[in-house]
């Protein structure tokens, strides 16, 4: 595993190492590079990320802090394993925190971001029908954040991306051992909804988007 291949630099200029260090491994849980009891070692990292470890350390105790990684009693970290309550439970956090994101993104949605959502979903039914599972997980990823910064949340965004972080992991896994090519694809209904400025029809495809989606992995899977 290389830098340039398992971690993304951000774009904008952090003012700390601490800081890059962070975003780029809070990044890297999101597009499932990392997958669910994998160990993750303080040396390992700056070894990649090429910097001392005080940064690498302060980035997992502060991914730990939003449960995006787990310390053991041994003091080994992990990414931690999911349980069928944990995932109910973070399934329907999502859907109450990112349909109200939804709803408050709607009336600064005009005619350019209408057609840059179209674009980003354009991009994921590519990925589903190429059974491309990176490509999804970015563009999956890009499309939703892009709408729900829309709305210039604050506190609610930071929620939701902790509960991304929480459950980004499982699906990887799951997409690495299933493929993409039969998930759900609610996008479209999302965008119909947002072009006709319908709160209620936004929140319904915001909300069968994430049921249908987290709703695939069986209790099997999380084992």
């Amino acid at each position: 595993m290389t830098v340039s291949q398992e971690f993304s630099v951000p774009q904008e200029e952090y003012r700390t190492t601490q800081e890059r260090v962070y975003y780029q491994v809070r990044d890297a849980i999101l597009r499932g590079k990392f997958l669910p009891g994998h160990a993750i070692t303080i040396r390992g990292l700056a070894s990649e990320l090429d910097c001392s470890p005080m940064p690498v350390r302060e980035a997992l105790r502060r991914l730990t802090s939003e449960r995006a990684l787990e310390l053991s009693d041994t003091r080994r970290v992990t990414v931690p394993t999911m349980t069928p309550e944990k995932l109910a439970e973070i399934c329907s956090a999502r859907v109450a925190l990112e349909c109200q994101a939804a709803e408050q993104a709607l009336p600064f949605v005009g005619p350019e971001e209408l057609k840059l959502l179209r674009q980003l979903d354009e991009r994921v039914s590519k990925a589903l029908e190429q059974k491309d599972i990176q490509e999804y997980v970015t563009g999956n990823l890009e499309f939703h954040f892009t709408l729900y910064r829309l709305g210039n949340p604050h506190i609610i965004l930071s929620l939701i991306e902790s509960l991304w972080l929480q459950t980004a992991p499982l699906q990887h896994l799951v997409f690495q051992r299933f493929g993409v090519q039969e998930l759900p694809d609610r996008h479209q209904d999302l965008i119909e909804a947002i072009a006709s400025g319908d709160p209620a029809s936004v929140r319904t495809a915001v909300r069968q988007d994430i049921e249908e989606g987290l709703g695939s992995i069986s209790a099997e899977e999380l084992l």
